[in-house]
Formats: C-alpha cells, structure tokens, sequence
C-alpha cells in the first residue's frame, strides 16, 4: 500500500469532445487513453473543430458509450443514436479530414441525420465525425488533476469552483498541492503513466458545467501564480500518456505511486 495513501479519487470521460463530464468508478485504460473517451466531435461544415469555448452549450450534451456506437441527449436537439463505423469497411466518401487545433486527423463523417442534430445543438451548420486512428483531445490522451491543487486555488478565489471545470480523467487524492509539476510518472497497479506538460488553460473553465453559461473564471487568479512563460499560458492539471499498462483497469480507490 502506497506509504502517503496517494489514491485515485475519481475518473472522467468526456465520449464526444467538450460535452459533458461521465464521472466512472472504473475506466478501462488503452494506448489511447480512457476507453470511449473524446471518440466523437462536433466540427463546421468545414472540417474544423468545435467546443465550448465557442459554443458553451456544448456543456449541455449527455453521451451515453458503449461498444456499439453513443447515444446523445441535448435539450435543443433531443436523442439521437450513432452507431460505431467500422474504420475498415467504411467508405472512402465518408472519411474527411478535421483540424483539431493545428493537427489535422483522419476521421468519419456521420452523415446528414447527424449534421441535423449537431446545428440543432449549436445553433449553426456542423456536422459530427467519429475517430478512426485517433482520438480527438487538445494533444495528449490524458488530464490528471489533483485535489490539493484545487483546494488552494480555490482558497484564492471569491467562491470554491468544482473540479468539473478543468475537466480532468483522472483526479488524484493525497498529494501535496502542485506536486504535479514535479512529477514524472505515475504508476497504478499494472499502468505507467508518463506526465507530458503542464496543461495550460483556456476560458472553458470559467463555463458552468451544469448550465452550460458563463460564470466565475478562475484564469485571472491563476494568471498571478500559474503563468508559464516557455508554455505562455497559466496552468492546472497535467497532460500524460500512457507509457505502458494498456488493457488495466482503473478503479476509483486504487492506490497511485509517484516517481519524480
């Protein structure tokens, strides 16, 4: 048992980019991170990506994975069902290319029923695309938070935010606040984990995860004592990959081991 009881405290999925947080006591670990995480995205007709930053009612949209394809739910749009495309068999017509930030991915476009519903969601023509090779995050598969660091950052706010807001996958308990920053790996039973960089925040964190509207932003707080000069932004959290482990299952529970 890990000395400091350093723990898992709870893991997070997001199935399509930027929709609503999936709280999980158990999440299956692979090369590509959390199993059914950020699988699905929200794109212009165009190709290019879209999330809350520009469209905070993103935060409204409810994603229900499986092995077959999602299910989504959203206020504006009502359910709809996509099942899974079969990279192989797929095509050649339906794979477009998409720009995640500067990187462009190969992905599958779902089609005109589900264009519908995503303009339905964000009040302009988009359409929705699944991943073929590659999932769709920022650059790297993973976001571990931790408690601590929450709770000072918290301590130099007007009101307490909810971890909700930076929208980690894994959030650890036990540690000392921004610990992180001087971590290598973390080691969870059979998983290594590698910690990439420190991940710079942008203006989704000061958007109500419950309501999908603005609110309080952390980012002037964080702006006096987490800027990062060589990332020219503040952080919290940190990006990681999976360096081996793959297949493991994580619990909420499980202990953590901290290599420097």
């Amino acid at each position: 048992m890990n000395a400091r009881n350093l723990l898992i405290h709870s893991l997070h999925i997001y199935p399509v980019k930027s929709c609503r947080a999936i709280d999980l006591d158990e999440a299956r670990l692979g090369p590509r991170g959390l199993q059914y995480d950020r699988e699905w995205l929200f794109v212009t007709p165009e190709g290019r990506f879209l999330t809350q930053r520009s469209h905070p009612v993103l935060a409204l949209l409810a994603a229900e994975p499986d092995d077959l394809g999602v299910t989504l739910i959203h206020p504006n749009a009502g359910r709809l069902r996509l099942d899974r495309p079969e990279p192989m068999t797929t095509s050649p017509a339906d794979w477009r290319l998409v720009t995640v930030w500067k990187r462009e991915i190969e992905a599958i476009d779902l089609g005109r029923e589900a264009a519908r519903f995503a303009s339905a969601v964000v009040g302009e023509p988009a359409r929705i695309v699944a991943a073929g090779s590659d999932n769709f995050p920022d650059g790297h598969p993973l976001l571990v938070c931790t408690l601590a660091s929450l709770d000072d950052l918290n301590g130099r706010l007007p009101s307490a935010l909810p971890m909700s807001r930076f929208r980690p996958n894994i959030v650890l308990e036990g540690t000392e606040a921004w610990e992180e920053d001087h971590i290598k790996d973390l080691l969870i039973g059979a998983a290594r984990l590698r910690f990439v960089k420190a991940c710079t925040r942008c203006g989704v964190t000061g958007i109500d995860q419950e309501t999908g509207r603005k609110a309080l932003s952390p980012l002037p707080v964080l702006q006096e004592f987490r800027f990062d000069t060589a990332l020219r932004g503040v952080t919290f959290g940190q990006n990681a990959r999976v360096e081996s482990g793959a297949g493991s299952l994580l619990r909420v529970g499980d202990a953590v081991h901290l290599l420097g």
